[in-house]
């Protein structure tokens, strides 16, 4: 997916205007995930992974320390899909790295607001665990406003919202499995992407918003079919790159 490039949405209603501590920075980053429309697209979308999992015949545990430690759906629907189709390990280990390199400019866009007073490498590490198109989104709109000493601790708190939110939703969708329509599953899944989209044209503010996300669109049809997730890696990188360029052309001409 594109990178948003201009300027940000308003500060949230609930940021405060007085100073928090650390625990008081995380639990309002917490609220605010889980209050957030994107937690409901995760609600969903989980569950049809849930449902998936148990349609599959795979170990619920094994797929909610999947949602856990990798936290990135495409990912992890290739990496069900590799093992119960009996691809060798090495592959599928490969796959999902591919398919994990596109969080890696969304990680690169977002470090900058995820960083406190006092560098360090193990919170900003701990941040960058949680960066899926989620908090990436969310991230671009929320944290510019917070200020540096409560950075770290809001990110940790969004990213916890995050992650508990799909770990019920896998849950959920496991236990309802027998109850939910194959088709609907699937659709599900597609709630994901659907509010990305929706997300970021909420979000988008400048022309060069506007440009990247065009651009996306147009590219994201011609790369289809690649696999590992290059696709993605394209065409966000690709159009966003191109409607870097042609919005610093159009400012120049201003």
């Amino acid at each position: 997916m594109n990178l948003p490039i201009g300027h940000l949405a308003p500060p949230p209603a609930s940021a405060p205007k007085r100073h928090h501590s650390a625990l008081g920075w995380f639990g309002l980053g917490l609220v605010d995930g889980l209050r957030s429309v994107a937690t409901l697209m995760l609600l969903g979308s989980f569950i049809g992974f849930g449902a998936l999992l148990e349609g599959v015949g795979f170990p619920l545990v094994a797929g909610m320390v999947a949602t856990l430690l990798i936290w990135a759906l495409p990912a992890q629907v290739i990496l069900i899909g590799g093992i119960v189709s009996g691809t060798a390990l090495p592959a599928v280990a490969l796959a999902v790295t591919l398919s994990s390199i596109r969080l890696l400019p969304m990680v690169v866009s977002l470090a900058p607001y995820m960083r406190g007073p006092r560098r360090s490498l193990v919170s900003e590490a701990a941040c960058a665990h949680f960066v899926a198109m989620t908090l990436w989104v969310e991230g671009l709109r929320l944290l510019p406003k917070v200020p540096g000493e409560g950075r770290v601790p809001y990110t940790l708190g969004l990213g916890h919202a995050y992650v508990a939110i799909s770990g019920a939703g896998t849950l959920a969708g496991y236990a309802l499995a027998g109850s939910v329509p194959g088709p609907l599953a699937a659709g599900l899944l597609l709630l994901t992407p659907l509010s990305f989209t929706v997300l970021m044209v909420r979000n988008s503010r400048a022309a060069t918003d506007w440009l990247a996300l065009g651009a996306g669109l147009v590219l994201m049809p011609l790369t289809m079919g690649l696999q590992g997730g290059l696709d993605l890696m394209i065409a966000g990188v690709g159009g966003g790159t191109l409607a870097y360029l042609v919005g610093r052309r159009l400012e120049k001409r201003r």
